[in-house]
C-alpha cells in the first residue's frame, strides 16, 4: 500500500514502483469508476448511491477491491494499492477480508512545501503540459496562456491536506507492523531510490521480522 498527501509525488512513484517491480497498480477511485462504467453488479449498486449524491458504502468498495485482488494477474504479479483505505472503517473491513500489505509506504512532506508545490502549478491549456513557476519554469512564450486550476489555491490545498492527515491518522494503527515512512521532500529520484531500497530489502528478507530488523538497522 502507498499513501501520501496531495502534491507529494505519489503518482510518479507509483509509476516507478509498477515499472521496477511489476506490480499491478490498483486505485480504489479508478476501480470504482471502472466498475460503474462496466455495469457490474457492484458498479450498479455504487452508481445508485453516487446518483443520489451519497457516499458509496464501505462494503461495496471493499468487495470491488477484494474481487480485483483475486484476479489472476494480481495473484501472479502482486499488487500496489494506492490511497486506500482512507478510514479506520475501511481498514478494518479489508482486514476482515484477509487483505493486508507486506509494506505500507507513507510519503511524508512538510505542509508548507506541499503548499508551495500546489500554488505554483500552472497548466498550458493547448498542450496539457504542467509546469511550476519555481521548480519547472514554463517557456516564456507560453506564460500568457497558462492557467491555474481552481483548486490550486492555498486555502483549498490546506483543506485537502487536513483531510489527508485525518485519513492517514485513522488507519496507521492497522499497519504499524509494516509501516515505512519515506521523506518526500527530497527530489524525485531520491524518493524513488528510497522506496526501491525498502522494497528490495523486503524481497530479500526471509520474514517480516527480518525485514523490520534490517530496516531499523539501515535507518539507525
Amino acid at each position: 500500500m502507498i499513501s501520501g498527501p496531495p502534491a507529494a509525488g505519489k503518482g510518479t512513484q507509483c509509476e516507478k514502483i509498477v515499472k521496477k517491480f511489476g506490480l499491478i497498480h490498483i486505485s480504489a477511485g479508478d476501480l470504482l469508476r471502472a466498475e460503474v462504467n462496466a455495469g457490474t453488479e457492484s458498479g450498479k449498486l455504487a452508481a445508485e448511491y453516487m446518483n443520489k449524491g451519497q457516499l458509496v458504502p464501505n462494503q461495496v468498495v471493499v468487495d470491488m477491491v477484494k474481487h480485483r485482488l483475486a484476479q489472476p494477474d494480481v495473484q501472479e504479479q502482486g499488487w500496489l494499492l494506492d490511497g486506500y483505505p482512507r478510514s479506520a472503517d475501511q481498514a478494518a473491513a479489508i482486514l476482515e477480508e484477509g487483505i493486508h500489505p507486506d509494506v505500507f509506504l507513507l510519503i511524508q512532506v512538510p505542509d508548507d512545501s506541499l503548499i508551495e508545490r500546489v500554488v505554483g502549478r500552472r497548466m498550458d491549456p493547448q498542450t496539457g503540459q504542467i509546469y511550476h513557476l519555481t521548480f519547472k519554469p514554463p517557456p516564456r512564450d507560453t506564460l500568457d496562456r497558462l492557467i491555474q486550476r481552481s483548486d490550486d489555491t492555498e486555502e483549498k490545498a490546506r483543506a485537502r491536506l487536513e483531510v489527508h492527515a485525518g485519513n492517514v491518522a485513522s488507519v496507521l494503527d492497522y499497519y504499524q507492523d509494516c509501516l515505512v515512512e519515506i521523506d518526500g521532500s527530497q527530489d524525485i529520484k531520491a524518493v524513488g531510490s528510497a522506496i526501491e531500497d525498502v522494497l528490495d530489502t523486503f524481497q530479500q528478507s526471509n520474514s517480516l521480522e527480518e525485514f523490520q530488523h534490517e530496516l531499523a538497522a539501515n535507518t539507525a
